[in-house]
């Protein structure tokens, strides 16, 4: 038997063996073609990076090499680390792997930019303060959603589609609160409506639409103009209450769906988008996605009050 300093020796001896047997290409992503970053290894033994293997797996539940289903590993949606392999590249590559964490996290702050390149969802109306459920299916929406996860951001863009461009010029961020993964890959996402945007520039990345944006701000206004303010929004605010009291069947279906009126916000312009009930009237009022769109936009309390006014007195005098 060896005593402890020969076991040294020995253990000494295999060590440079490993790094002078690999080379780079052999801890090499066959997808990416980088050395693996967070290495996953399939039940039919072949080794991905993880954020690879999901991209693959977003598109169709099968191994991207041998063809395998994957759809019970898909279903886990669980994916541990290749621990040894981990390991061996720790004790072989550390700079390249230094170099490959590095570049993972600059892709990840690049993906965190709120401004610039943000991911644009192209689907609904959203509003600020409005949950806003979405069913993701699509490959490129599950990507984003993941990265948003990933990057540590929790937030995309909203935007409808409008004739002529890509999606329309004003939008909403929405603020992922809690992602529910079905056993095929699709998920199920909440989501709460945060700051009203105007779109600066139109980008893609990956398959899904991205922005450059600038956040959207109500014009304060203060003396004489915050009293006539105050009144048009006490009214405005009555008008919507007789509205969900009286309102037909369908409008109280409605709040069934959407939950009681907001209350009324003590100051009014407390937030950059005014007060909270005004969006959950506009979601709920049965609105065209132009006009509703243009309410959006719109950084005028006053008017965007005035027009709610407009819209529910036309509605309370229409016959039961």
């Amino acid at each position: 038997p060896l005593d402890n300093e020969e076991e040294t020796a020995a253990a000494k001896c295999t060590q440079p063996c490993l790094g002078e047997s690999l080379s780079i290409s052999d801890l090499e992503c066959s997808l990416c073609i980088r050395m693996f970053f967070e290495p996953v290894t399939t039940p039919c033994g072949h080794t991905f990076c993880k954020e690879c293997l999901e991209r693959c797996l977003d598109h169709r539940p099968n191994c991207p090499l041998c063809k395998q289903s994957l759809r019970e590993y898909l279903k886990a949606g669980r994916y541990s680390p290749t621990v040894l392999l981990q390991d061996i590249m720790l004790a072989t590559f550390p700079t390249q792997l230094a170099e490959r964490r590095e570049l993972h996290q600059a892709e990840m702050a690049e993906l965190s930019n709120l401004t610039k390149n943000i991911p644009i969802f192209v689907c609904t109306m959203s509003f600020p303060g409005i949950p806003c459920p979405l069913h993701v299916f699509e490959p490129r929406y599950r990507l984003m959603i993941r990265r948003c996860q990933e990057s540590g951001s929790r937030r995309f863009g909203m935007c409808i589609y409008e004739n002529g461009k890509s999606f329309a010029d004003y939008g909403c961020m929405l603020e992922i609160r809690q992602v529910e993964l079905l056993a095929d890959g699709r998920s199920l996402v909440d989501t709460i409506g945060r700051q009203r945007f105007r779109v600066l520039s139109r980008g893609h990345r990956d398959g899904y639409h991205t922005a450059d944006v600038e956040y959207l701000e109500d014009k304060k206004v203060s003396g004489e103009e915050l009293q006539e303010l105050q009144c048009l929004h006490e009214s405005t605010y009555r008008l919507a209450q007789r509205f969900c009291e009286h309102g037909d069947l369908t409008s109280r279906h409605i709040l069934m769906q959407h939950g009681p009126l907001p209350e009324k916000e003590e100051d009014i312009q407390a937030s950059a988008d005014g007060p909270t009930w005004c969006w959950w009237l506009i979601s709920i009022l049965p609105l065209d996605p132009s006009y509703q769109l243009n309410l959006l936009s719109c950084t005028s309390l006053r008017a965007r009050l005035s027009q709610l006014q407009h819209i529910l007195t036309a509605l309370l005098q229409q016959p039961p």
